[in-house]
């Protein structure tokens, strides 16, 4: 009686739960820069979107490691002026992290499996300057979200070396997130970042007031790669499977600047 029990457990809780992904995960991946011109700063937008096929919950991410291109001059700029410590971050949030330790901002999609149902989780992320790692720039990641599960994670991305057809690579650890208990861990399923100074706001003492201002952000070259700008991102999940994905940022125009712009231009004239 023990055993039939037990057995009828086990198939009432393999009904109830959501399949979790056994199909390969997917990822459409994109990447962009605001303003477009080549010699300036700019800022780079990146987002990638996981999926898997036949309805399934995709697993748990537990590292993402993205590839940008050669001649990118992400420590150039002005970004990360100070740094914030982890421990810092994880007390008090980024409100009590150094305003010019910011470097980035974005949002961050999961999905929750609660019973038969999966539920979808937004939060929002910030990007920070670390001290530096083993003599390697490091960035902090927080992701805040509220419901349905409430979270607050802080995670660290390393800037690293990477092959010859590419500039370096930025390799985030990401920590599991649990989902309700017995259940499974929450799955991201769309990442969307900034890095560089849209949305950003720095503060100097100037003759002894506190003046703000735009950073400097990313330096792109004066001359474009033959096709565009490529990058390259390696996803990593909990079930030991992988995936990878690329993109790339065509070479702008000559003339006119970013395309954002000029239609903002157009409607306010």
């Amino acid at each position: 009686m023990h055993r039939a029990r037990d057995l009828l457990t086990s198939l009432l809780l393999c009904v109830c739960l959501p399949a979790v992904a056994q199909a390969t995960s997917t990822v459409d991946l994109h990447a962009r820069f605001v303003p477009e011109r080549l010699g300036q700063n700019t800022t780079l937008e990146f987002s990638a979107r996981i999926s898997s096929a036949d309805g399934y919950v995709t697993p748990p991410l537990t590292e993402l490691d993205v590839r940008y291109p050669q001649d990118i001059g992400i420590s150039a700029g002005e970004l990360g002026l100070e740094t914030c410590a982890r421990t810092t971050l994880e007390v008090l949030g980024p409100e009590g992290c150094p305003a010019d330790s910011r470097m980035g901002e974005g949002s961050a999609i999961a999905e929750v499996p609660i019973g038969p149902h999966v539920f979808i989780e937004e939060a929002t992320v910030t990007i920070l300057r670390a001290p530096e790692e083993s003599g390697h720039l490091a960035l902090l990641l927080f992701a805040n979200g509220l419901t349905p599960v409430y979270a607050q994670i802080a995670t660290t991305g390393l800037l690293l070396p990477a092959t010859v057809s590419y500039g370096g690579s930025v390799d985030i650890t990401v920590p599991l997130i649990p989902g309700l208990p017995g259940g499974p861990d929450v799955s991201l399923v769309q990442l969307n970042a900034t890095l560089g100074p849209l949305g950003l706001t720095y503060y100097e003492h100037v003759h002894g007031r506190l003046v703000a201002y735009k950073p400097r952000g990313i330096l792109l070259p004066r001359k474009c790669p033959r096709h565009g700008f490529a990058f390259s991102a390696n996803f990593t999940f909990l079930d030991s499977s992988h995936t990878s994905a690329n993109t790339s940022v065509p070479c702008p125009p000559r003339h006119g600047g970013d395309a954002t712009e000029r239609a903002h231009a157009a409607s306010s004239s």
